[in-house]
């Protein structure tokens, strides 16, 4: 039997994905990249905002016509989008052989088994726990660097966010099964770990009684083999003077922090259910530029939440450049069914919100490429990607770049190099986004 795998939406559902993968491996299916060929597709879904959900179910779609042109046998959708719409899938795409819900993906080799043997299977968990997987997971990021989560599920009910609904509240993974996984990625080959969750600062809270994401970077910065550690989702409100203690003496800890503060002005942030204010972010922002001088800040923004207005777009507008953040996405409000943010009264026309957008990234451009010019003649240590087509080059991030939403820097040199090196490369040039460097000799 061959097994296609398509894994959707965030690096959260792509860890399920990887535990999955590893316990169908076990199970002796193999895998392929060719959906022509597969006996067994599945379908990690996600449907944070309206964009991801149309992908999910346009790829299921796409999947299902191969049970007419193709080997298929079994089509199972997984993740979010099972979760929230079991019913709507098994009525409108009849296809669909198996459902799991986003905390029942322990079950998914039963549900090959039964979806094969022609017997229709689902299963839906509470939220409450966590899966037991008792397998190594088969990493899917080339190796070199692995996401780590620590915890599933969201306690903030931000008005705009379906997550708790469909990943239920917060429940911290674990520390000595963390270190298990960490320790068995590093000895696979993973330099780079990327902690990730829902919401990375209140790690531990409801495990230990206390935030303990700063004793989680203690135990994981003593790792052989292991390059960086980076941190992903911090919530501003919940960022606590141990955890930037920790981030200072645990030397592989990138001084690098994910903070999606999703707008400035208070009238939106209230609206929005946010829990910090425009004066707590300055000083929030402010206070850890203080104490680690050298660190990369990454936010995300919503553009063209409802109530929001030329007046808020420009004050927002003057924040980012106050603030002058390393690394910015900015996304158009989606209003999601079942959300309170979605019955608002006032949304705002959506072409209006690409307008903002655009603004908002351009403005942002400017910041990175002035942040960038100042990056010239600093060494840095880089962690090689891969190579230029047909060039003596090389394309690595450094650890101001997270994998697949922050920047790069291309080396020019004549040496040979692999995915996964690591080489000390002196800043020499910088583009909009990216910088252009030189090995250090």
């Amino acid at each position: 039997m061959k097994l296609l795998f398509v894994s959707l939406g965030c690096d959260k559902n792509l860890v399920d994905t990887e535990f999955m993968l590893g316990m169908l491996r076990d199970d002796g299916i193999e895998i392929t990249n060719d959906e022509t060929e597969a006996d067994i597709i599945i379908v990690n879904t996600c449907c944070f905002i309206n964009d991801a959900k149309e992908e999910s179910v346009n790829t299921i779609l796409e999947m299902a016509e191969y049970k007419k042109t193709g080997p298929l046998k079994a089509l199972i959708v997984t993740g979010c989008l099972a979760q929230r719409y079991k019913e709507e899938i098994k009525t409108e795409i009849p296809e669909v052989d198996a459902i799991l819900g986003t905390n029942s993906y322990e079950d998914i080799v039963k549900a090959v088994h039964e979806a094969l043997g022609g017997t229709f299977y689902e299963n839906f968990k509470t939220l409450e726990g966590l899966p037991s997987i008792h397998t190594k997971r088969s990493v899917t990021t080339g190796g070199h660097f692995a996401y780590l989560k620590i915890a599933e599920g969201c306690n903030k009910r931000c008005t705009y966010c379906i997550i708790p609904y469909i990943r239920g509240n917060y429940r911290s993974v674990p520390m000595e099964d963390l270190i298990g996984q960490a320790k068995e990625l590093v000895a696979n080959g993973a330099k780079e770990l990327i902690l990730v969750a829902q919401e990375t600062t209140l790690y531990g809270i409801d495990l230990y009684g206390e935030k303990s994401l700063h004793k989680l970077l203690d135990e994981l910065n003593k790792i052989n083999g292991l390059f960086w550690i980076r941190i992903m989702y911090c919530y501003p409100e919940e960022i606590y003077e141990d955890l930037i203690d920790s981030m200072i003496r645990n030397e592989k800890v990138c001084h690098y922090l994910d903070i999606p503060i999703q707008h400035s002005n208070d009238t939106m942030l209230k609206r929005m259910g946010r829990r910090t204010s425009h004066d707590d972010l300055v000083r929030i922002i402010t206070h850890l530029r203080e104490r680690i001088p050298d660190i990369t800040l990454r936010t995300t923004l919503i553009c063209g939440f409802p109530g929001e207005t030329q007046e808020i777009h420009e004050e927002l507008m003057q924040f980012i450049n106050d603030m002058e953040f390393d690394r910015l996405g900015a996304f158009t409000y989606s209003p999601e069914e079942g959300t309170p943010a979605a019955a608002f009264e006032d949304q705002v026309d959506e072409e209006l919100k690409k307008d903002w957008q655009a603004d908002v990234m351009e403005l942002q451009e400017e910041v990175i490429f002035d942040k960038n010019e100042e990056m010239k003649g600093r060494e840095l240590y880089v962690f090689i990607e891969g190579q230029v087509e047909d060039d003596n080059a090389y394309v690595g991030r450094t650890y101001r770049d997270a994998p697949d939403i922050d920047g790069y820097i291309f080396i020019n040199t004549d040496e040979t190099l692999m995915t996964g090196d690591i080489v000390k490369v002196k800043v020499t040039g910088a583009y909009e986004y990216d910088l252009i460097g030189e090995i250090c000799q």
